[in-house]
């Protein structure tokens, strides 16, 4: 079964870099993000993982975890973050999940059920586990992107789609196309003029189903 917006994250119990834990144990009381990867020390997925690493304090900032995964076993991904660090010159805090039995990328519905790894294998057998996923505290999938595998993800993208994600949950509004923080936000159309007023002050109508106002503080 497909796991779509504000379907509950599985609860499965994962090996990592970083030992032994379940994903909800994980997320605990924080947003989450989760990237996946079909291969390690794959050149494209090791730039993304060096991005996520320079970014470390840019997802403390949010309150905000994230933790890769990988269908290779934790060995491999021991050696594969001495790759990432020397290209990216940064640290990575993070652990990386060994998903060598596709539990994983199977309960994200990266791959279907009947999916296995082959002896030999390339990251072609397993192309479509190149996803971001964004979790909220509640454990609630809020976001997903997936990527080819010849192209890089844009984790600016990420990070403003989680500030607008955590901005909307906690003040009531919509992010229009390209927002960015300190930009105008949409009020909801189920506030009226009157409940617009008095939630967020002054406004501008475009249409009638479309007003702005400034982001709340």
């Amino acid at each position: 079964m497909a796991l779509r917006i504000n379907d509950t994250v599985p609860d499965l119990k994962v090996k990592t870099s970083k030992g032994e834990f379940s994903l909800h144990e994980y997320i605990g009381d924080d947003w989450t993000i989760l990237f996946s990867h079909p291969k390690d020390f794959t050149p494209v997925c090791t730039t993304e993982f060096g991005a996520v690493a320079q970014l470390s304090d840019e997802w403390k900032k949010r309150d905000t975890k994230v933790m890769g995964v990988s269908v290779d076993g934790v060995d491999d991904h021991g050696k594969w973050i001495g790759d990432i660090e020397s290209y990216g010159g940064a640290q990575v805090d993070f652990p990386i999940i060994a998903d060598e039995g596709l539990e994983v990328s199977k309960a994200f519905d990266m791959l279907p059920a009947e999916a296995y790894l082959p002896d030999g294998r390339t990251p072609a057998d397993s192309a479509t586990v190149r996803a971001v996923f964004i979790i909220g505290p509640d454990k609630q999938l809020k976001l997903t992107m997936t990527y080819p595998m010849t192209v890089g993800r844009n984790f600016a993208e990420v990070l403003r789609a989680l500030d607008a994600l955590q901005l909307t949950a906690s003040k009531g509004v919509a992010a229009p196309a390209d927002w960015q923080v300190g930009q105008d936000v949409i009020i909801p159309a189920s506030l009226s003029d009157d409940e617009a007023k008095s939630k967020f002050g002054d406004f501008t109508t475009h249409l009638p189903y479309l007003r702005t106002t400034k982001q709340p503080a």
